[in-house]
């Protein structure tokens, strides 16, 4: 165990972020929901770029989302439930979501409307009751002034994630839970800008949030609420599989163009396909190309979208190269939803945010009208024709399914001897050259599925193919791990086995908290030997990584040859 917390970086130090006073807030923070948060937290500023006043109000933002919980989950139980409830609850644990909101005026808006969300649940609970509840009422249950922003923050750094009167362990199960719940309220909240939603998906939110109020429930409650999130996530995921490809088409293996078109340019980046199918349909016929960044690349495979002949290519790569790569982008860009850094001044003026990402400064499109971006991006001197490589993407599970019998057939031949998922987040850490070496070094008698930003790290690696099936699948975004799931599961009954004994590994990157909503999912379903890296969540205590690895066999990863070595033989 001891070896395995060193693998991991594992750090015990911790920080009581219980301040009250403004002075404080802003001198003081602790955060430590993302892979790159600094010494097991951030405690100055975050690594990512949040100001203290920011922790403080998102910590504000979650503590009054469980307030709200609490009687949305009794309203429930008599029957009665509120859409603007429900959707808020989304909205709020999205926001929260690492490099999705920045700004503290805005996520204090939120919060002032938590505040009156709090007491109309509270009065939708009463009204279904016929009465006000007995007893005593958690404090994150009681109602709380909307104050000003500042004010907010302060209130807010009372309820940090740092709890010392809370068991670490019981803490730490938490922790997970309200992260895989931040996981997937992001793809509920693309599934729903779609027009797809489930109320199952509303009423585990509720029941979830308020269990963390419960001083009765213990340790074994939680892992089992963390399991279930798995299988809420999974719902989740297969909601907007479905909201995907009910509105735009299977993914099919598209050639995807690196190089450059001539013309004027906007530069998408995030996860949503609604708000790109928004901007191109406002920019045919205008003479501006589209281009994708980072998690839109599998757009191109989409047949709704790819009809778009002015949906150009893909320009970079992962998040975290934004900075070095958008000072080279000679138009306007645009983020819909988290991944966005600290902009350059290079680039800063020709940069928009959609929906509910925010920066200071930096120009919020709201609704549907995108006529701002495209007259940046016409003003602006565009690319001249260099075309480049091309990369493939688009085999999701109905493409590869469709092609199920092959894959079969090659592995009886013993043509394919193994297939390796190596998917998750990307990130600036030191340590992620491990997934470029162990895609390299995978035998050339191997495939390897890949989703998510991870697959920068490779995937414009030339791999060539096994009996015309290529050797690099790139199955989507880090949602499409639902289309992951259904080619492990197929495959497992055409070989008569269980998932775990299909000639299948997975070597997993995270980041941020839809990694853990996978993960939590992956664990739902009794998936082992899972090897994860580049480091262990600080927010994991000894004992629950104990836990993880005496009953699902997790184990961080080692160097390439080392792990390569282990699962072959």
């Amino acid at each position: 165990m001891k070896k395995i917390m060193q693998w991991f970086g594992f750090s015990t130090s911790a920080a009581n972020t219980n301040k009250t006073t403004k002075e404080e807030v802003m001198s003081n923070m602790f955060c430590y929901q993302c892979e790159q948060a600094a010494n097991g937290g951030c405690t100055k500023i975050g690594v990512c770029g949040k100001q203290p006043d920011v922790a403080a109000l998102q910590d504000q933002l979650v503590y009054a989302m469980k307030g709200i919980a609490y009687w949305a989950d009794k309203a429930r139980t008599k029957g009665a439930k509120d859409q603007e409830i429900d959707r808020f609850m989304l909205d709020g644990l999205f926001t929260t979501v690492t490099n999705v909101d920045f700004s503290a005026d805005e996520i204090a808006k939120l919060v002032r409307q938590a505040a009156r969300l709090r007491d109309k649940a509270q009065a939708l609970f009463e009204t279904a009751n016929g009465g006000p509840v007995t007893g005593s009422v958690p404090e994150a249950a009681r109602p709380f002034a909307p104050g000003t922003t500042a004010e907010l923050a302060t209130l807010g750094a009372k309820h940090g994630v740092k709890d010392d009167s809370i068991d670490p362990d019981v803490k730490s199960v938490q922790e997970i839970l309200v992260y895989g719940m931040k996981g997937y309220a992001a793809y509920a909240h693309h599934a729903l800008v779609i027009g797809l939603e489930n109320d199952d998906i509303y009423a585990f939110t509720h029941k979830a949030f308020a269990a963390t109020l419960d001083k009765n429930l213990g340790l074994m409650d939680f892992v089992a609420l963390a399991m279930e999130c798995g299988r809420i996530n999974l719902v989740t995921m297969e909601l907007l599989n479905k909201a995907n490809t009910d509105s735009y088409g299977h993914p099919v293996p598209t050639p995807v163009q690196l190089g450059t078109r001539a013309g004027k340019a906007i530069l998408v980046s995030g996860h949503d396909l609604r708000m790109l199918e928004e901007l191109l349909k406002q920019t045919e016929g205008t003479g501006v190309n589209v281009y994708t960044h980072g998690e839109m690349l599998p757009a191109h495979g989409y047949p709704g979208l790819k009809k778009y002949s002015h949906l150009a290519g893909n320009f970079g790569g992962a998040w975290q190269d934004q900075a070095k790569e958008f000072v080279n982008f000679p138009g306007a860009i645009i983020f819909n939803t988290n991944c966005i850094q600290r902009p350059a001044e290079s680039y800063k003026d020709r940069l928009f945010t959609w929906g509910l990402v925010q920066w200071p400064d930096v120009k919020n499109i709201e609704g549907w009208d995108f006529s701002q971006v495209i007259r940046k991006a016409q003003e602006l001197p565009g690319f001249p024709e260099n075309p480049g490589k091309e990369i493939l993407t688009g085999f999701g599970h109905n493409a590869v399914l469709g092609v199920a019998d092959k894959v079969i057939a090659a592995v009886k031949a013993g043509q394919i001897r193994h297939f390796f998922l190596i998917g998750g987040c990307d990130g600036a850490k030191s340590g992620r050259n491990y997934y470029t070496e162990f895609a390299e070094k995978v035998p050339k008698d191997c495939v390897i599925l890949t989703l998510a930003c991870g697959k920068y790290r490779f995937n414009k690696l030339d791999f060539g193919d096994i009996g015309g099936i290529p050797r690099l699948l790139d199955i989507g975004q880090c949602n499409d791990a639902y289309s992951a799931i259904q080619i492990a599961v197929a495959l497992a009954g055409a070989f008569e086995c269980g998932v775990n004994d299909l000639p299948l590994s997975m070597i997993l990157s995270w980041y941020e908290q839809k990694a853990v909503a996978i993960l939590l999912t992956l664990l739902h379903l009794g998936i082992k030997n899972i090897k994860l890296g580049p480091t262990l969540p600080a927010f994991i205590t000894p004992n629950v990584l104990n836990f993880l690895v005496e009953n699902f066999n997790i184990a961080p990863i080692a160097t390439a040859e080392e792990d390569l070595k282990q699962i072959l033989g």
